[in-house]
């Protein structure tokens, strides 16, 4: 481990990529309210561990601190919107601001995943947000900091010489598992995405191909939950299913399968059990007698029952 100025981390960085299941929906920063409430009692502003995996010399993958890292490059811009076009000297700060910290060649030096980085980088490239995107936490922190720059008439000196008290301890996580770690620092945290994570496993034992197979069973979330949900209730007995742990619930159960059956059988497995499932849902029978029943289950709240069915 070593302790680094973050501000130095983010210069020497060239790219910094983040993991497909993670998210940055939730605990942005507000560094501006932090290092306002610092400034008088301390030298230095710990934010605790980043947890990395280094690909190259400047290449890393986050696999802990992303919100605290996009909290920063968000101020960072916010700051240059702030106080472009003001003068010469701050349009040339501006350049070196951008091009130490937030962009690297034609591109964005952090790289989010999916529709965050879409909205990401229509924020630093100024490029227009619709309605939707302008209601993501990634726009209102952006807001936030905007006002309170005007607000308190804080100066970019005065911002930056804050900023560079702020350290983090960077912890190598060469040979550790990313998936494992990246579960165990945020399983207690509810915006943690498990489908994505429960996609992440299979890949990672060349089962992508089941798995796309298993999406296309059912078309939205809410229903790939309720399989799961009814599938492990029968699996642990359990008496309440906590979608929050359904990752966990999923590699424990193949782990433990894989002790009697392949990795192939149990996917096939699963999706014969998604199909009939998804007939259940739908109530898709051709025979009339068993349609009739499920609809009476249906009218009559009888839901709970599918799982054991």
């Amino acid at each position: 481990m070593k302790v680094v100025n973050l501000l130095e981390f983010l210069n020497n960085s060239s790219d910094l990529y983040t993991l497909d299941y993670a998210t940055c929906d939730n605990n942005l920063v507000n560094f501006l309210d932090l290092v306002i409430e610092e400034e008088q009692f301390t030298q230095k502003i710990n934010l605790g561990i980043f947890y990395i995996y280094q690909t190259t010399l400047r290449k890393f993958i986050i696999v802990d601190g992303l919100n605290r890292l996009l909290s920063l490059s968000l101020l960072l811009h916010a700051i240059c919107e702030c106080y472009k076009k003001t003068s010469e000297k701050n349009d040339k700060a501006i350049k070196t601001i951008r091009e130490k910290y937030l962009v690297s060649g034609e591109r964005t030096k952090l790289r989010l995943n999916d529709k965050h980085q879409e909205i990401y980088q229509k924020i630093i490239f100024g490029e227009r947000l619709s309605g939707k995107e302008k209601n993501s936490p990634m726009f209102i922190l952006l807001h936030n900091f905007w006002s309170q720059i005007k607000e308190e008439n804080l100066s970019a000196a005065s911002i930056f010489a804050m900023l560079n008290k702020i350290i983090v301890t960077i912890a190598d996580a060469q040979d550790i598992e990313l998936r494992e770690l990246y579960y165990i620092l945020n399983r207690h945290q509810r915006s943690i995405k498990q489908l994505p994570l429960v996609k992440d496993y299979l890949i990672s034992n060349d089962l992508g191909a089941e798995w796309d197979k298993f999406t296309k069973i059912f078309k939205n979330t809410p229903d790939t939950l309720l399989f799961f949900k009814d599938f492990f209730v029968t699996k642990f007995n359990f008496k309440h299913f906590n979608p929050d742990r359904l990752y966990e619930n999923f590699t424990n159960y193949f782990e433990t399968m894989l002790q009697y059956k392949s990795k192939q059988d149990i996917m096939s497995a699963l999706l014969r059990t998604a199909k009939l499932y998804k007939n259940i849902l739908n109530v898709n029978f051709t025979d009339d007698n068993i349609k009739k029943a499920f609809i009476q289950l249906k009218i009559n709240n009888g839901e709970d029952t599918f799982a054991y069915i």
